[in-house]
């Protein structure tokens, strides 16, 4: 069993062969570690920290000309940290997202704020309304976790949610911190309590490098007990060009490109970037 556990260990999948982003998320206790992560207000880690999420909101509110009673949808909203936000401001606001725990916390956060909120639990890419949107986000680089079928099914979405005017605001993984990137296995024995069980395990973290694709894996091998299990965390590399060609491609172009969701200017060194989209023009 150990030696067929380090060989899984060390097997390098093909790009996006398999996607365990449900697990990570409805994990009961897993999901309890990420709605933690969410929630402390100094980490940029599961959501960004509160601060710039802060900063982003004023930023997004004054450029995309929201007013009371524009709508937001925030796909992949977490615990509602950008959703509650948005609210506060008078915007009908949207939110969905895979954890049942998240979505619970949030629904809790927005009744004792008297804000009417309509939260989801569900996949975005599933998603539907009748409800068209002034702004939909998608952030903390969500978009580069999917393969490329699912991107184009997202972002085909996307445009058919958009209200006339409509944008969509959304961050992703750039080349320079792709370059940036090797290859390694760590391994570590984790305590009860830690992040991926209750128990003691130990864990195994490969990264694999696909140069052709701008592709990185962040492959977890978990040795529980009772159990195996690998959880596997995709990250899309993007140029604003190769993203241009997927946008426009789905009904999309580019409007403008950032450094960030709260308005920085672009930077081809820095590790992420965010762009605005629109509807493609007739």
């Amino acid at each position: 069993m150990v030696f067929d556990v380090l060989e899984e260990v060390q097997r390098k999948p093909r790009p996006f062969e398999r996607s365990t982003v449900r697990d990570l998320w409805t994990d009961p206790y897993v999901a309890e570690r990420m709605l933690e992560a969410h929630l402390d207000p100094d980490l940029d880690a599961a959501s960004h920290r509160h601060a710039f999420i802060d900063a982003s909101v004023a930023w997004a509110w004054t450029r995309f000309g929201l007013t009371p009673g524009s709508a937001v949808l925030d796909a992949g909203c977490g615990p509602g940290l950008h959703a509650v936000r948005y609210a506060e401001r008078g915007a009908r606001v949207t939110g969905v997202d895979l954890s049942e725990r998240s979505i619970a916390y949030a629904r809790r956060v927005a009744g004792e704020r008297g804000l009417a909120i309509d939260y989801v639990v569900g996949d975005y890419l599933a998603f539907d309304t009748d409800v068209r949107f002034d702004l939909v986000l998608l952030i903390m680089r969500d978009y580069g976790v999917l393969a490329p079928e699912r991107r184009r099914a997202l972002l085909g979405r996307f445009a058919t949610l958009l209200a006339p005017g409509g944008r969509v605001l959304f961050d992703v993984d750039s080349l320079a911190a792709f370059e940036k990137r090797e290859e390694r296995t760590a391994y570590a024995l984790e305590p009860a309590g830690g992040f991926w069980s209750p128990e003691r395990v130990h864990t195994f973290h490969a990264t694999f490098r696909y140069d052709a694709e701008r592709l990185f894996l962040d492959a977890y091998t978990v040795v529980e007990r009772q159990r195996v299990r690998t959880l596997l965390n995709w990250c899309q590399h993007f140029s604003p060009a190769s993203l241009a060609a997927e946008l426009e491609a789905c009904g999309l172009e580019v409007d403008e490109v950032l450094g960030d969701v709260s308005g920085a200017p672009y930077d081809a060194s820095a590790d992420a970037f965010a762009v605005v989209a629109r509807r493609l023009s007739p």
